[in-house]
């Protein structure tokens, strides 16, 4: 009896072990599968709108403006209602915008601005590498290669332009991008920067510390760590194509001592400008002066500062006349090389203590003045955005976390309470309405240097992006004076008109000290890499009168709290079209 208790005592005891296992295996089971459906879920949530498809406003958004991501009223508000600063938090009365669904709609506009703003960094970029993949047979290195060299990126070796194309950086377009600005040599770095110059490296490497595949081709080696692939470029095209890049600057007073104002001269019988263009671009110099016979190159210094053009008919003879009357005045030439004393730039190495945002509403030249004020202090800038075209083109501050404080301010498009307080200061950029719906409008439908088509224009879309962004230009403002702590208003009309003033306020702002010369360097360099090229007018005008008669309400506010703040009401041209 006892023999049969004690192997039933030990069945129980297999069993209840067994049963504990199952048990386990079940929920662990039961776990994953829970965890696996919840990534899927997450996947499918953050692919969000395909780059190459236009987003398309929501119904809600063709019906109601946007005041503020937490609070919406009817596409017509008030301008009164707009100037109170309290009304742009009244409830919406129409029953589609209840409680309810109030209180989504916050996160649902900001998961959808930011997708409008990250509209190059997802589905875009498979197409674009199997595009580089089809070209990597037909594209030829036309240089030749001289060998791998060492490169330090404090003391470069290239001191001429530098590029970046942290995606499509190829041998053959660094090259091109080399010889059309009249350069003799290109090098390659990282896979993805571009270096030119018109002196050869002195200090030569083994060849394979060349060994950084190019982002953008297969295959083909574009240098490595501190290390340059050089090539000689040798002529593209034929030899007047070149220079095309040769712009013509004005008619100036020359200063008193050209000798001692410009590092290098040529004196040359018949001096044409192709002639001094070509001296002034091997000698690595932005700027070619004609006076007569006489050739100078240099840079826009203080004693030089290229500000203040004289009459055209003071230079005697065409833009081409290589003689200027009595030797008082003369010609000056932008040669196709780049001004290189602003392009250095840098992470900070200390935390900034304070926090500064660069906001504006979009399509208000943000990445512009992000251009301007990463060349004028030397620091990266920051966002709180991702956008993979402009990393790709050289904002390296683009993909570090917008919180870090290693930037020297963050760019943002955000007006809500909660966004905006957690800045200690800010520099608040605000452009003509009528304009920066146009730009924003180019720019969601055909990126940062592109034209969206007459087809969208006239189709439903523009007029539904026409009521939902006007107002949300008025109220980014009214938000930001509101909850800002401390405010710099830069209207874009007054820097691009006056740069280096309205620069110099900006960086003071930053507290960072810079010199003339390197503000004079920004202003040679001023449009940057995302500049449209042209106007491209439109044989139509977009704007219909009930679209003006809104967005001239929304002016009328904004100008009226700008003034109350004790700020620069708006400029002149912004009122009413």
């Amino acid at each position: 009896m006892a023999k049969a208790f004690f192997r039933l005592q030990k069945f129980l005891r297999r069993t209840q072990f067994l049963l504990f296992f199952l048990t386990a295996a079940y929920l662990m089971a039961g776990s994953l599968l829970l965890l696996q459906r919840t990534r899927l879920v997450i996947q499918q949530g953050s692919r969000g709108t395909p780059a190459n498809q236009a987003l398309p406003v929501p119904d809600e958004m063709t019906r109601v403006g946007i005041i503020e991501p937490r609070t919406l009223q009817s596409p017509r508000p008030s301008p009164r209602l707009l100037a109170g600063m309290d009304a742009l938090q009244e409830p919406a009365l129409d029953q589609r915008h209840s409680p309810h669904w109030l209180v989504s709609r916050n996160s649902e506009l900001r998961q959808l601005r930011r997708r409008w703003f990250q509209r190059f960094t997802s589905d875009q970029e498979p197409l674009q590498t199997a595009g580089l993949k089809a070209m990597k047979h037909t594209t030829e290195h036309k240089g030749t290669y001289m060998g791998c060299f060492t490169h330090d990126s404090r003391e470069r070796t290239l001191k001429g332009a530098v590029f970046y194309d942290l995606r499509k950086m190829t041998v053959a377009h660094c090259q091109e991008a080399c010889a059309e600005r009249a350069y003799s040599y290109a090098g390659l770095a990282y896979g993805a920067e571009c270096y030119c110059g018109n002196t050869l490296p002195a200090a030569a490497s083994k060849p394979e510390e060349c060994n950084s595949e190019c982002k953008g081709e297969k295959g083909s080696v574009c240098g490595g760590v501190n290390r340059l692939s050089v090539y000689r470029v040798e002529e593209l095209r034929a030899g007047a194509r070149r220079w095309k890049n040769v712009i013509y600057r004005g008619c100036f007073r020359a200063p008193e001592n050209l000798t001692d104002t410009f590092p290098a001269s040529l004196i040359q019988p018949n001096l044409t400008v192709e002639m001094c263009s070509e001296f002034c671009s091997k000698k690595e110099f932005p700027l070619a002066v004609i006076r007569g016979q006489e050739c100078y190159c240099g840079y826009p210094t203080g004693r030089f500062p290229l500000r203040d053009g004289a009459d055209g008919l003071r230079c005697s003879g065409t833009r081409n006349a290589s003689s200027a009357a009595e030797g008082k005045y003369c010609l000056v030439y932008q040669t196709p090389v780049q001004d290189t004393r602003c392009t250095d730039r840098k992470f900070l190495s200390t935390k900034s203590k304070v926090f500064v945002a660069l906001s504006s509403f979009p399509g208000a030249g943000n990445t512009w003045a992000r251009h301007l004020i990463e060349h004028a202090t030397g620091y990266y800038t920051g966002s709180y955005y991702f956008d993979g075209a402009l990393y790709n083109k050289g904002f390296k501050g683009e993909k570090d976390h917008w919180r870090s404080r290693r930037t020297i301010c963050v760019k943002t498009h955000e007006s809500g309470k909660t966004e905006i307080e957690m800045f200690d200061s800010a520099i608040l950029l605000i452009r003509n309405p009528y304009k920066s719906l146009m730009a924003e409008f180019n720019r969601k439908y055909a990126g940062h240097l592109g034209y969206a088509t007459d087809r969208n224009w006239k189709s439903k879309e523009w007029p539904d992006f026409v009521n939902s962004y006007a107002s949300w230009w008025a109220s980014h403002v009214l938000e930001w004076l509101k909850y800002g702590k401390r405010l710099l208003i830069v209207h874009y009309e007054d820097l691009k008109q006056s740069l280096i003033p309205k620069l110099k306020e900006m960086v003071e702002f930053l507290n960072v000290t810079v010199t003339e010369d390197r503000l004079l360097c920004v202003e040679n360099n001023r449009d940057g890499n995302f500049k449209r090229s042209g106007a491209k007018q439109k044989d139509f005008e977009p704007f219909t009168q009930e679209m003006k008669d809104l967005i001239n309400r929304y002016i009328l506010t904004v100008d009226e709290a700008l003034r109350g703040r004790n700020f620069s009401g708006l400029p002149r041209e912004y009122v009413p079209r």
